[in-house]
Order: C-alpha cells, then structure tokens, then sequence
C-alpha cells in the first residue's frame, strides 16, 4: 500500500517532539487499518490521501509546509500565476488586521486540556489617504492556500493568491460619526477570504467588517506557523455561531481600547473609535448564513443578517426572526429545500428574497470570481467549468456581490437606498422571488 502525497512529488512535514509522537501513533492505527481491510476483503473506511496525513498531522498542532517536494524541481520551476481581485468602487482606501483571539471560555476540542479555542480573524476598514505606504495584505497566506487548492482537487502550485486592496496595520480614517460594523461567517471547509470581493466593497463604502476562521472547518495559519485544515469532526452550525459571538466580544473590547491580540500586536492607530457597535450586521455563505440566523436568534447586538444561499438546517432549528434578513439563493431555494422556506416563513420583519438567474451555491462568493482565472491556468475545460460556476457570468456576479450586500446594509443600518425596492434594469438577472 502507496501514500500518495500528492501529483507533482511527495509532501514533508516538520513536526514537534509532541507531534511527531503522536502522528507515528496515528500512522501506526492507519497502518492497522490497512491491514485489517486487506485481510478481511472489506472496504476501506479511510482513504489514505494528502489530506487525511495532513488531519493527523494537524490535529496534533504541528506544522506542515505543503508542496515542499522535489525541492531543486521547486526552485527551478517558475512562480505560479497569481490570481487577481476586481477592485472595491467605494470613495475610501482600506486597511486590514489580522487578530489572534482565544476564547478562554471553551475548550478547544482537539490540542487537548488547558488548550482553549483559538481563532483567527480579520478586520477591514476605511484607512486614512495614506494607507498606500503600508503593505498589501494578500487573501490568504500561502500555507492555507495551497491546501485549499489541494483539498479542492488542484495542484498546490496551480496559482498563487490573489492580492487584496486592504493595506496592513493602515491607520483608520477619522470621521464625523462612528461607522456600522459587519461581521462574516465563512461556510462549510471555508475560509474567512472567501467573501473578500464583498468585504473590501463594504469597507470601502465606509462599514468595518471583521471576518473569522472557524478554527478545525477551515483553512487558516496562526502567527506562530501553525497550519489548521478542516477535520474530520462534527462542526455544525452551532459551532459557528459561537464563535461568531465570541468575535462580537472582541469587537466591544476594541471599542473600549482592549486589544484583544494574544500576542498583543499593536492595532491600527484610531480602529477602536471607529467601531459603532449600535449599528452591526452579519453575513455568511452556506453554512455561515445559517450560522448568521442563529447569532441573531440568540443575540440581539446583531441587527440585521444577509444569507448567501444559507440551507438553514441545524439542530436546534433556527427559529423566528423580527429583524431585517435578506435571503441571497441561489441552490438552497424556498421551492427546492424545506427548511428554507420554513425559515422565511418564520420572519417576522422585514425580508427579501432575490435570486440570480444561472447562479450555483458559490456565485456570491470570490470563487465565482476567481476560479475561471485558474481554470484559464490549468486548462480546465468549459464543462468543468461550468460544474463550478454555472452560467452566471462572472463579471456579472461581481457586480451583483459589490451592490446587493451593500445596499442591504446600508438600507437598516444606515436607512438609505432605492436598490432593493423592486427589479431593477442595470441587474436584468436578478430576480425577486415573492
């Protein structure tokens, strides 16, 4: 039995004392698994692939560069093309953070006792004019991207990630009143970038938008090297939720001038000032939407939620809102899944419900944006590539995800906005499902 490590060379794996013991334990069940199934015939439960060596690995905390095979073949091959980002249309430059937070309250259920949840976030804001002096942060770091594009059934090295408007550490801009604040949930082995095309139009619109990782149900990296990849655990919903209100508490601690950095690493001049936390709203895609609902179900700092294409299932249900929610659908309609239209049925406030004519599960995300970039790389055929994005051009949909979430937000948070009050010619493909 081959451990295949991927397609172009095998993957090492640098480890800890602590890790390297316990992954030589988990190699050791795999290799009893192994032969178990070749002596009884039966099937195998566990596919031994690059991801599975990955979650053993990970699971212990260790680090796992990826890709890092065949090393003189990598020094010499060219640097993969680097994927791009439409630019925001809002009037302001944008700064970002990124946040280490650890959730004292919860045990974190994989490093083990006296381990604590631990996640990390983004926040992005209007920056002052000089905001270009500081560097650009890019969508994800390299580790947690090429993991993805493996995970996703792509080479490690098929693009490099794209770089984003968002200038790191940029002092905030001061203005006349505090701005609404916005707050996303990622979906089912995401990651927080993967509504970045709609979190830097939000920010340059004059909104803060803080984005997390679901830590173990996403591709994420700590400052210290640590590469996390979606485990195979139960994280539902729910999981996600706390974790989004564990995010709403830091947010308040930078509003009260806490830094709530593990490390301490200083945040940008002016962020906590900015912060209006009369004023917040959430969004999140798939499993992030549900997770969106149930946030508002239990906390009322949130005061209006955005689905994208959310399945609204989770157990406890999500129950009845009388707040202003916005469905976003595209695959999980009203008429093909029950719990959604259950959940509208449940809304109390104001709601919508608009759909995009040709739109697959993801069309609301980046990957609508960037995955016919990689499929032109790669050479992915337009059946495949179809399978991925559906007929929504992805022009189109850029433009739908920078003016229907802002208008949103912007409608019951700021009380301005004409785009959602019916069908609209400049969108011909957007529906408004009654």
């Amino acid at each position: 039995m081959r451990v295949h490590a991927g397609r172009r060379g095998r993957t090492w794996i640098t480890l800890t004392a602590a890790g390297s013991t316990a992954l030589t334990e988990e190699i050791k069940r795999l290799k009893q698994l192994i032969a178990r199934v070749e002596t009884t015939g039966g099937p195998m439960p566990t596919a031994l692939t690059r991801r599975h060596l990955l979650t053993a690995a990970l699971a212990t905390g260790v680090a796992v560069p990826l890709g890092a095979g065949r090393e003189r073949a990598a020094q010499a091959a060219p640097s993969p093309a680097r994927l791009t980002l439409p630019p925001p249309t809002g009037p302001h430059r944008i700064g970002t953070v990124s946040l280490h937070l650890i959730d004292r309250s919860r045990p974190d259920p994989v490093a083990g006792p006296r381990h604590h949840r631990e996640l990390m976030a983004s926040v992005w804001y209007p920056a002052t004019r000089d905001a270009r002096r500081h560097p650009v942060a890019p969508w994800m770091p390299a580790a947690p991207m090429r993991a993805l594009l493996v995970s996703a059934g792509f080479d490690a090295d098929a693009a490099a990630a794209p770089l984003t408007a968002g200038h790191e550490g940029a002092p905030a801009l001061r203005t006349p009143e505090r701005l609404p604040v916005i707050v996303f949930s990622h979906g089912n082995n995401g990651h927080r970038a993967e509504a970045t095309i709609v979190v830097q139009e939000l920010a340059s619109h004059g909104y803060v938008v803080v984005t997390a990782d679901h830590t173990y149900d996403a591709f994420s990296q700590f400052p210290d090297g640590r590469l996390t990849v979606p485990l195979d655990l139960s994280f539902t919903p729910w999981d996600s939720s706390h974790d989004i209100r564990f995010v709403l508490d830091c947010i308040e601690d930078i509003a009260a001038d806490r830094n709530p950095d593990a490390e301490r690493r200083p945040l940008p001049a002016g962020l906590g000032a900015a912060l209006d936390l009369r004023r917040i709203g959430m969004f999140g895609w798939s499993k992030g939407a549900t997770a969106t609902a149930l946030v508002m179900n239990q906390d009322r700092r949130v005061r209006a939620g955005l689905s994208f294409d959310g399945p609204m299932q989770s157990v406890p249900p999500v129950t009845g809102l009388d707040r202003p929610f916005m469905l976003m659908t595209a695959e999980f309609t009203r008429a093909a899944e029950p719990s959604v239209e259950q959940f509208w049925s449940d809304l109390h406030g104001w709601r919508l419900n608009v759909q995009a004519d040709g739109a697959l599960h993801g069309a609301y995300c980046d990957h609508q944006w960037l995955i016919p970039q990689l499929a032109k790389t790669i050479g992915m055929s337009d059946e495949d590539l179809a399978s991925w994005v559906g007929t929504l051009d992805p022009a189109r949909a850029v433009r739908i995800q920078q003016a229907y979430p802002l208008a949103f937000f912007d409608l019951h948070l700021r009380h301005r906005g004409h785009l959602l009050n019916g069908p609209n010619p400049a969108f011909p493909e957007m529906r408004f499902i009654p």
